[in-house]
């Protein structure tokens, strides 16, 4: 699998990225580095205990980084979770974390192939 399939995979902007960090080499790099960021768990584990700061520094940190990447879907749903943590747990909270949960796991699932194929 090359990155560019990585990213059709995970239905994300190959162009957009390469466009931004202007090597697959520094791509590859970064893409690779999501796998062992912390900030999935710490969302998981702050929304299950109730702690809405964490939660909110959590997504906000998975928003950024997805956006950097140009992982279109996890940057939406995360981007999505992020405004409904950001005055505290809303209603529609647990809902969109089941979504950030999906694109994550479509996410990490194509760089793990990706990265199997290097």
């Amino acid at each position: 699998m090359t990155l560019k399939e990585c990213y059709q995979a995970m239905d994300a902007s190959y162009d957009e990225v390469i466009s931004r960090l202007r090597s697959e080499r520094m791509v590859q790099k970064f893409a690779l580095k999501f796998l062992n960021d912390g900030s999935y768990q710490l969302l998981i584990s702050s929304m299950e205990e109730g702690n809405c700061e964490e939660a909110f520094r959590a997504a906000h940190t998975i928003k950024g980084v997805c956006q950097n990447l140009a992982f279109t879907h996890l940057a939406q749903s995360s981007s999505a979770l992020t405004e409904a943590l950001r005055s505290g747990m809303s209603p529609e909270a647990p809902g969109l974390l089941e979504k950030v949960k999906a694109d994550y796991q479509r996410t990490v699932s194509a760089i793990q192939e990706f990265q199997a194929s290097l």
